[in-house]
């Protein structure tokens, strides 16, 4: 069975709220889905608004190599012939093989909504598929509303298909507008359009009831050989049907090879990479691509998976470029402990004195504020101070912050800066460095002069940055002497590791998670200039 991907992710995936991609990030996007192996990228409304209208010239210089480009737009107006409408033009001069036009194939919108006839409506149709056909263009019709359409009235909404079939249409794709069909619904739907019409049959889900990539999939098996969707399910409202969780079933579960094995394993890359082009922090919990799609926390569970690969996951992570997590926490059993250790080169055995004296050290500290969770740098730092001759990098003498906002005269009261300068002694082979940095606040300033200090015994570490920075308040009823959790994100621009720190003082958080990134990555990278490995 041969299925084709039809991703919407730079039109319909950009009318999520807050998402405004640039042109740049547009192309971008097309080239990472072109990679990816999608059949069909819709890349906006040309006309619509002036950055689609820029991206259409632009991609022509893309050289994609799996993809077709889709210009998107409306049928022509009522009332308006097809060869003056300024939408069909501007379609026509985007220069793409395919366009896909949106019409109404629900009566009741059609007189309620559009306010024209059943008639004129499908003339619409019918007039601007063959205007773009006369131009050598091939039209998929998106039947906009569809499914709550032929609950109204089935033969109407039918005679819309055959009316784009009869045009010239290439393929008519179905819409479920408002995300409110059910899958049985969707299939008795398809079921009935695979017997009205002869051409290609589409899928265009939305996700108002979490049941976008269900409602796809019914779709496919009633007969339907197009699945449209989005990187992530982004999309107005709830979001589209998920592109990401779509490929892995069609390709895993069902056996349908819509893209490569090595294409496959670029799903999770794909996933961040447009998260992170949409300013949004990429889902942990989204099937296949998430984080936290192959973590496991249960002691039980882990165990298991030490024995068998399959016996806590429904797939091998690998195959959608993900990997598996073993979290280790206060509720965790022995088995997270070992095998995290054994993921770092540390081989323990689960009844060893070792284990026992690293679980209690991880209820001591997660009772304290700690969590390890999503911070497995510095829950690797546990298990490597547990080893016998274990030296540290560095080791902290003291740490001071003097922070001081520099008055301007009243007339400039505006204009008042706050300055941060932080102080740091560390030794680093029997030697001790005494720096001072300043910073626009008191961690970039503690980050500033340590790193200042340790640099000039490994000058590697400068390529280490902070690149996220999160704090946590622990007892909200505290007022503000709470205990608080610092979440470090780091980075050397090839890796990135996470490092916890927990203190009713928010500086000492954060010197904590700091100093922890600086230790893991000189004893895991073992640059050429350390002194301490």
């Amino acid at each position: 069975m041969q299925v084709k991907l039809y991703d919407t992710t730079l039109r319909d995936g950009s009318q999520r709220e807050g998402i405004s991609f640039t042109v740049a990030d547009k192309l971008k996007i097309a080239q990472k889905l072109d990679e990816l192996g999608i059949h069909y990228i819709e890349g906006g409304w040309p006309g619509s608004n002036p950055k689609d209208s820029e991206f259409f010239v632009q991609v022509k210089s893309l050289k994609l190599k799996n993809a077709k480009m889709v210009a998107f737009g409306s049928t022509r107006r009522p009332k308006v012939k097809a060869e003056a409408d300024a939408t069909l033009k501007q379609l026509f001069e985007a220069g793409t093989e395919y366009v896909t036009l949106v019409g109404k194939s629900s009566a009741r919108q059609v007189t309620q909504v559009l306010e024209t006839t059943l008639e004129e409506n499908l003339a619409m149709i019918t007039d601007s598929i063959e205007y773009l056909r006369s131009k050598c263009i091939k039209v998929f019709l998106d039947a906009e509303h569809f499914f709550d359409g032929y609950k109204d009235n089935p033969e109407y909404s039918i005679q819309v298909l055959q009316a784009a079939e009869k045009a010239g249409a290439e393929g008519v794709v179905l819409c479920d507008t408002n995300g409110g069909s059910l899958p049985e619904e969707i299939a008795e739907a398809v079921e009935a359009v695979t017997k009205s019409v002869n051409i290609c049959v589409g899928i265009h889900s939305h996700n108002d009831t979490e049941m976008a990539v269900a409602n796809s999939i019914a779709a496919l098996k009633a007969g339907a050989s197009q699945i449209q969707g989005t990187i992530n399910g982004f999309g107005e409202r709830c979001g589209n049907a998920n592109m990401c969780s779509i490929i892995p079933i069609l390709k895993l579960k069902m056996g349908i090879d819509c893209i490569t094995d090595s294409q496959l394993k670029l799903l999770t890359d794909t996933s961040h990479y447009i998260s992170e082009l949409a300013n949004l922090v990429s889902e942990p919990f989204l099937p296949y691509v998430g984080a936290s799609a192959f973590s496991h926390k249960a002691g039980l569970h882990v165990s298991g998976l030490s024995k068998w690969s399959g016996s806590y996951q429904h797939i091998e992570p690998e195959l959608v470029g993900n990997r598996q997590r073993l979290l280790v926490s206060e509720l965790a059993g022995r088995s997270n402990s070992v095998q995290r250790a054994k993921a770092i080169g540390i081989n323990l055995t689960p009844d060893s004195k070792e284990v026992k004296d690293l679980l209690q050290q991880v209820k001591k500290m997660e009772s304290m504020g700690f969590q390890y969770e999503n911070a497995e740098a510095s829950f690797d730092l546990l298990v490597n101070r547990t080893q016998a001759g274990y030296a540290a990098p560095f080791e902290l003498i003291d740490f001071m912050v003097v922070v001081e906002k520099q008055r301007r005269p009243s007339a400039m009261r505006s204009q008042d800066e706050m300055m941060a300068e932080g102080i740091v002694k560390v030794r680093v082979d029997g030697e001790v460095m005494h720096t001072v940095a300043e910073g626009n606040g008191p961690i970039n300033a503690l980050d500033a002069a340590l790193r200042k200090g340790l640099c000039q015994f490994y000058p590697e570490l400068s390529s280490v940055h902070l690149s996220d920075y999160k704090v946590r308040i622990l007892e909200q009823t505290s007022g503000t002497d709470a205990l608080v959790r610092v979440l470090i994100e780091s980075t050397d621009g090839e890796s990135t590791w996470h490092t916890v720190g927990a203190s009713p003082n928010i500086i000492e958080a954060s010197w904590l998670a700091l100093s922890d990134s600086f230790e893991y990555w000189l004893i895991t990278k073992k640059c050429k200039n350390c002194k301490k490995q």
